[in-house]
């Protein structure tokens, strides 16, 4: 049995208490704005969290001073009362040439050493902030590599990248990314089991990429990944096409998929991931809370004050 379509393991016993969900925009959506006017756009619109992709606009991780830069941005995360998870989805912050490259699955040992040396510069970053979590993703099979290379190059650049995590106590939510070698839940357990099933080993479940590829329901799909998830990317989507689709425009039942989310606990940010959409970020950022906060359960009815 393949990897993509193994069952889901179960894992163990989860909450099922109903909890408060806690909603984020990501800044690789608001990628036309400075750093501090989108982090004041999302604190007014009443977002409790920010998605923040490290990128040469915003906390360059590759910039001069950056512990200054961090510490202050830690301070105006403070001032504005935001939560934060630290994104590392920065499409060209490692080479101007190459989308999302070089990766951990690079044929070269020392790009593939760039790539573990931001993962951990964002864990030290994240550790500053107070964050969540570390989200990350594997790449795509380079030409020519057979998968079995590819996972034997992910399981070891990740193991300096996972003691950095575990000695600043921050966990790192693998994401699975349609198109790339860790695609899917399944993908996710076969890592965490070569990996040992370290404790700060987590998932970044992006529900839009359940809806497109998972055998499951996205509701199911929450369920399933709710002991391992320590961060949630959220749009909308449709069967069998990974387009990233403004909440409403696609096929998600949103009601189902937060009540699933509400009722396992999860104590993170569910961010809206929508970075082809930045030519009008503060537009979405605006109409996205009001819908998610609809659909969510245990809403406030209106006018009440609880």
């Amino acid at each position: 049995m393949t990897p993509s379509t193994a069952p889901l393991t179960t894992g163990p016993e989860v909450p099922t208490a109903p909890g408060t969900l806690r909603f984020g925009y990501g800044t690789n959506g608001l990628a036309d704005l400075r750093l501090d006017d989108a982090l004041a756009l999302l604190a007014d619109l009443g977002y409790d969290g920010v998605g923040l992709t490290l990128d040469h606009m915003h906390l360059d991780p590759l910039a001069p001073d950056l512990t200054a830069r961090t510490r202050q941005v830690a301070r105006r995360l403070a001032a504005l009362g935001l939560e934060v998870t630290v994104e590392t989805g920065a499409r060209y912050v490692l080479d101007p040439r190459r989308k999302h490259g070089p990766s951990l699955l690079d044929p070269d040992p020392a790009d593939r050493a760039r790539r573990a040396d931001l993962l951990i510069r964002a864990v030290r970053v994240a550790s500053e902030l107070g964050a969540h979590a570390v989200h990350c993703f594997s790449g795509t099979l380079p030409p020519g590599a057979d998968t079995e290379t590819a996972w034997a190059r992910l399981t070891e650049t990740l193991t300096p990248v996972l003691d950095a995590a575990t000695a600043a106590g921050i966990p790192l939510a693998v994401e699975p990314e349609p198109g790339h070698l860790l695609a899917t839940l399944a993908d996710f357990h076969r890592l965490r089991r070569a990996l040992g099933d370290p404790t700060h080993l987590g998932l970044t479940l992006d529900i839009g990429h359940c809806q497109c590829l998972e055998p499951l329901p996205p509701a199911d799909c929450v369920r399933a990944a709710a002991p391992w998830l320590r961060h949630v990317q959220i749009e909308d989507m449709r069967r069998g096409r990974h387009e990233h689709l403004p909440l409403g425009d696609g096929d998600i039942d949103f009601p189902a998929v937060l009540a699933a989310l509400a009722s396992t606990g999860y104590q993170g940010l569910t961010v809206v991931e929508l970075p082809r959409h930045s030519h009008a970020g503060p537009h979405f950022a605006e109409t996205s809370l009001p819908f998610l906060k609809a659909a969510a359960p245990f809403a406030p009815m209106e006018g009440s004050t609880a």
